[in-house]
């Protein structure tokens, strides 16, 4: 209790001297340090609590603060460490304005005991301000009269910085007319002053825009400026000045009274009154001014009196110009009018010609004719001017006798553009108005031979479909010439270079003069796609010339060829083969592939393969671009065992073309199960005559097993006895489908023939009785008897197959190739071996 209440004792005695240190106002700062302004928030301006010696544990238990009666506080102390902080960003110049330090004093207080320790900290001024000016443009309005020396003054920027980041120089625009002075006034800053350095003149320069830079002292230094727009005031000292330092004018006689002879202009470079300008006469004789009068506002000298050209040709008049100024100022000028004799005559022509007719490869200056003109007048009234009227090839020259000229030519002349010409010449005098007559002379252009025929396209391309009858019209080319008559008649003819024997254009005529092309002969798109050649065109002038053009033919196609049979090989006229499939074939198995070619193009000879079955029920499909012939389901016992096929092959042309092909397809039992069946009857008859009835029942079921089991044993023999040769002769194949293979046979006469080449010609499958590329054959049954028939990938080909493409049976049957007539037996029986 003791101790607590000592504890009271002190602290109140603590809180007694502090509040006795305020009541004392000691102000000293203990502390004191500096910042700039405008740093960031939360910047550190120093550690109050250890350069005060305070125990840094304590702080916050005795609650180290700072003391302050704004409501935003610049600076706080942390508890934890006792640093002093920016509590916002400071503006120095809002803190302390008008100052050249800023000292923002701080009191901390500790509590328990109390204590109150001082901070000083000083806001160290930034260039954060640009020097401005209180307007953006001030005028001033000087006389022009004024004096050089003469001072304006002007008002002061001012920068919210202080020191030396103030205002502390003045910089003018260049101009010839003022300088600028800087007067100092401490305090008050510096102020700019305008003086005038040279004097001014309105009417060369009206209005003069400066421009007043303040800068401050920062590096680099911020600057602000004020527009200064300087207006001259006039002042009368310019007299008015004429436009022409001479005035002219010519006026006819007897003209009529208030007719303007001339209007005279001057300008006064003032402005206001000073500048306006009034017109008088001055010092003009009695006459004169019973003739004339003058329009003061417009200088329009108008006629007052009757003018006569015989009493007088000629006056001159003094007149005036004054300004409206306070003390006026005057010039004076003269004006010189002549008077013009009236013209009442007109002038007169004369032409001798020498041609109404001219070449037009005259050479230039060639003399037309010959013009004469005269005018009753005198003076300017009696001389005549000659012109021609148009822009022509002609021009008039003047001749060394006096009002003489010749019409010559000045430019090539060309009767293709223009034949004839209408020449107008114009004879005008120099009177005012002036007096004119006119003359036509007629001219023809007679014609040389200049200019080659021409055809109006190059090259030309011509189409003709082939088959077009010999003897008749094709096509005809046109040339035209420029000229005229016989230079113009055009004849035609083909260009034969040497000796050109059986080319295209040999089988060409022209009419020579219509330039209607004949083919002698009828094309063929096979034989010949296009040809060109040269026509060329003479005209009848002398020397004659010649224009030549080249012309493209096209033969078009035409759907003429029939589709020719290549497989099955055509006999006596007709396109038909066998084939022999087996009778347990599956349903897609490919049975053997119609080829056919066609010597057309494009949709001409684009084939299309369709069949025609014999039979009721259709077993066989036909793929209608390939010609491949496939089984369309699983053979039956029921189904005959002999097919015939009929496959028409058509092009694509506007009037298709056909061609047919038989095929007969033909069952085969496999060999096997015919050799079982005659086992089985051999028993049946050696353990005699039984009752028919159980024997064929009997027999008819050990049939059916016995030929599944073959079946069954002869595909396994098969899969097993396959050697590793067979397999990547065959089998890798990537057009292998699994169609079984076998013999491809017809019949010709008395003999069969077997196809083994792997090629064959058009001219080998069409022409009967050809053997080439196939082996004859006496007995179609000793060939490959009891040899398997390895599937064969050969076979598959695009419909639109050409002559001399590969062709291969289906089931194993090599193609013969005519073109290789070389090939010896050996090589073809080793083929039969192969399939």
């Amino acid at each position: 209790m003791e101790q607590r209440g000592a504890r009271g004792r002190a602290r109140r005695c603590s809180l007694g001297f502090a509040a006795a240190l305020l009541l004392c106002g000691v102000t000293s700062a203990q502390l004191r340090y500096s910042i700039s302004e405008e740093v960031d928030e939360g910047t550190v301006v120093g550690n109050a609590a250890k350069d005060l010696g305070l125990d840094r544990n304590t702080l916050k238990e005795r609650r180290y603060r700072i003391v302050s009666s704004r409501a935003e506080p610049l600076f706080h102390v942390s508890q934890a460490d006792g640093v002093l902080y920016v509590s916002r960003k400071i503006d120095r110049e809002k803190e302390c304005p008008q100052s050249t330090t800023c000292l923002i004093n701080l009191k901390t207080v500790l509590e328990s005991p109390l204590e109150v320790h001082y901070v000083g900290v000083e806001i160290l001024d930034v260039n954060d301000h640009s020097p401005g000016f209180p307007e953006e443009e001030t005028k001033l309005d000087i006389s022009e009269s004024v004096v050089p020396g003469a001072r304006f003054q002007l008002r002061a920027s001012h920068d919210g910085d202080s020191g030396h980041f103030s205002v502390q120089q003045y910089k003018l625009s260049d101009n010839n007319y003022f300088r600028l002075e800087v007067k100092d006034k401490g305090k008050d800053g510096k102020i700019p002053i305008l003086v005038v350095k040279k004097s001014l003149d309105r009417e060369a320069t009206g209005h003069i825009s400066l421009v007043l830079t303040a800068l401050d002292g920062g590096k680099p230094p911020k600057t602000g400026g004020m527009n200064i727009s300087i207006n001259v005031l006039d002042v009368n000292d310019n007299a008015p000045i004429f436009s022409e330092e001479m005035y002219s004018a010519m006026l006819s006689e007897n003209a009529a009274i208030g007719t303007t002879v001339i209007q005279v202009s001057a300008t006064d470079l003032d402005e206001g009154l000073n500048g306006e300008v009034v017109y008088s006469f001055s010092k003009n004789s009695p006459n004169i001014m019973q003739l004339f009068d003058m329009l003061e506002n417009t200088g329009e000298i108008v006629v007052k009196g009757p003018i006569d050209y015989e009493e007088n040709d000629m006056f001159e008049i003094e007149i005036q110009a004054s300004d409206k100024g306070s003390v006026p100022l005057t010039t004076e000028k003269s004006v010189l009018i002549k008077i013009v004799d009236v013209n009442d005559n007109a002038p007169e022509m004369e032409v001798t010609s020498f041609s109404s007719s001219i070449p037009e490869d005259s050479r230039l200056g060639t003399t037309v004719a010959l013009i004469s003109v005269n005018d009753l007048d005198s003076g300017l009234n009696g001389k005549v001017i000659c012109s021609l009227s148009e822009d022509v090839p002609f021009a008039l020259s003047p001749s060394l006798q006096d009002k003489m000229y010749s019409l010559v030519t000045k430019s090539r002349l060309d009767r293709e553009k223009s034949s004839t010409y209408d020449i107008s010449v114009v004879a005008r005098d120099a009177g005012r108005p002036a007096r004119s007559s006119e003359k036509t002379i007629g001219l023809c252009i007679s014609d040389v031979n200049d200019n080659s025929p021409e055809f109006p396209v190059g090259p030309y391309a011509f189409y003709i479909a082939e088959g077009n009858d010999a003897g008749a019209p094709v096509f005809s080319v046109q040339a035209f010439d420029r000229d005229a008559n016989e230079n113009a008649a055009v004849t035609y003819r083909i260009l034969r270079e040497g000796r050109e024997e059986n080319t295209p254009s040999s089988f060409l005529s022209i009419n020579s003069e219509t330039g209607e092309v004949t083919a002698l002969k009828s094309f063929d798109f096979e034989a010949l796609k296009s040809f060109q050649f040269q026509v060329s065109a003479t005209d009848g002038g002398s020397p004659p010339l010649s224009g030549n053009v080249t012309v493209k033919v096209f033969i078009l196609d035409r759907n003429d060829n029939a589709p020719v049979i290549l497989y099955p090989l055509s006999s006596n006229g007709s396109a038909r083969g066998a084939e022999e499939i087996p009778r347990n074939a599956k349903a897609g198995d490919s049975v053997t592939k119609v080829r056919a070619y066609d010597a057309d193009t494009g949709y001409n000879g684009w084939l299309l393969f369709s069949l025609r079955p014999l039979g009721e029920r259709a077993l066989f499909s036909l793929d209608r671009y390939t010609g491949q012939i496939r089984t369309l389901r699983p053979f039956t016992e029921t189904d005959e065992a002999e097919h015939r096929l009929l496959v028409l092959v058509k092009d694509n042309g506007d009037v298709s073309l056909s061609a047919t092909a038989t095929v007969t397809v033909k069952l085969a039992e496999p060999k096997e199960a015919l050799a079982a069946s005659d086992h089985a009857g051999s028993a049946a008859e050696a353990d005699g005559r039984e009752d028919r009835v159980t024997f064929y029942l009997a027999l008819t079921l050990g049939s059916v097993s016995l030929l599944l089991v073959i079946a069954v044993v002869v595909l396994i023999a098969m899969r097993c006895s396959k050697s590793a040769e067979y397999t990547s002769k065959y089998l890798q194949d990537a057009h292998y489908d699994g169609t079984l293979c076998h013999s491809i046979q017809y019949r010709s006469g008395d003999k069969r023939y077997m196809l083994v080449g792997p090629r064959m010609s058009v001219a080998s499958a069409g022409a009967p009785g050809s053997h080439a590329g196939t082996l004859v054959l006496p007995d179609a049954r000793r060939a490959a008897a009891g040899e398997p028939k390895f599937p064969n990938s050969d076979w598959r080909y695009s419909a639109s197959l050409r002559a001399g493409g590969v062709m291969q049976s289906p089931y194993g049957g090599v193609l013969g190739d005519a073109g290789s007539p070389g090939r010896s037996g050996s090589e073809l029986a080793h083929g039969i071996k192969r399939c």
